[in-house]
């Protein structure tokens, strides 16, 4: 509580959207000191939380929203209004929600995340019409290079195991998923322009995760046994995942284009692989590692690139 009332909440906890602060060296000073150990980082874990739980993704999908949904209410009190805007986009945030779960439980969490991060690409094609945002011809070396990463990715497809049991489905999701985020983020940054009362990013992100809830609550229920795992699983999803990082997204995403915003997004999932062979031993394969290595490559050249341009 000390904590947010300080510095706010947000995805000010992502490395890649607000770079490494004083809160985040004195978190991992606490938690090397509590563990015992000289170091400790802070990575993205969302893949390996979702794999690290036996509820079907219905429920991670469903329980994960509705917690965030609930933290997020809190923060963004000022802006629950609900305007066919701000629920025509807030369904589209749903899907990428309930999608995204879903491709982690199918496929490798590698496949999953850089799939969906085949955003900049589609916004590309959608950016001049939804948003009226000319590209910039700079952009398209970096985009050609993410292109050639998804292709790799699709190339690389890992065969059946106890992570990924089903991952051409996983994998068509991962697309689908891709497009319903770059979507997203098209529609947020539509919602902070518009000047109008009751358009808001955050309410967006608010009803968003409720509508998640509600589209899954009938496919989770029944709830089989769990066990404490599960609820440690689905909280940590729910609070630190979803919650925290979109109240400073909402904040920022009108500040840069819908492109940058994609590509800056990919820095942080990129983590999520190498939780996911850390926790459950699961590997993409050589192609696919690729795939992902050039997304990354091409994110962080890029952010370089603006960085030394500003």
């Amino acid at each position: 509580a000390a904590a947010a009332a300080d510095f706010g909440v947000g995805s000010g906890a992502a490395h890649l959207v607000s770079g490494h602060s004083a809160p985040h060296q004195a978190l991992e000073e606490e938690l090397a000191a509590f563990t015992g150990r000289e170091r400790a980082l802070l990575f993205s874990t969302g893949g390996a939380a979702i794999k690290a739980t036996v509820l079907t993704s219905w429920q991670v999908a469903g329980l994960r929203s509705a917690i965030a949904m609930a933290l997020l209410a809190v923060t963004a009190r000022d802006a629950l209004r609900l305007t066919p805007r701000v629920a025509l986009v807030g369904l589209v945030y749903a899907v990428t929600l309930v999608s995204f779960v879903t491709a982690n439980k199918l496929t490798t969490a590698a496949h999953a995340v850089f799939l969906q991060a085949a955003a900049p690409v589609y916004l590309v094609l959608m950016g001049p019409w939804l948003l009226r945002e000319r590209l910039d011809r700079r952009d398209l070396p970096f985009l050609a290079v993410v292109a050639t990463g998804i292709a790799l990715l699709f190339a690389g497809g890992s065969e059946a195991s106890a992570t990924a049991p089903n991952p051409v489905l996983g994998n068509i999701i991962g697309v689908g998923s891709g497009v319903a985020w770059a979507l997203t983020l098209a529609g947020l940054r539509w919602l902070e322009r518009d000047r109008r009362p009751g358009a808001s990013a955050s309410g967006a992100t608010v009803w968003g995760n409720g509508f998640a809830a509600l589209a899954c609550l009938p496919f989770a229920l029944p709830l089989a046994a769990t066990t404490p795992l599960d609820w440690v699983a689905v909280s940590y999803l729910g609070i630190f995942q979803l919650g925290l990082a979109y109240v400073v997204l909402n904040k920022g995403i009108g500040q840069v284009t819908a492109v940058e915003a994609s590509i800056l997004l990919l820095l942080e999932p990129a983590l999520n692989p190498l939780w996911a062979y850390v926790v459950h031993g699961e590997s993409p394969g050589v192609l696919a590692s690729l795939g992902g290595l050039l997304v990354l490559v091409a994110t962080t050249v890029r952010t370089a690139w603006l960085a030394r341009r500003t």
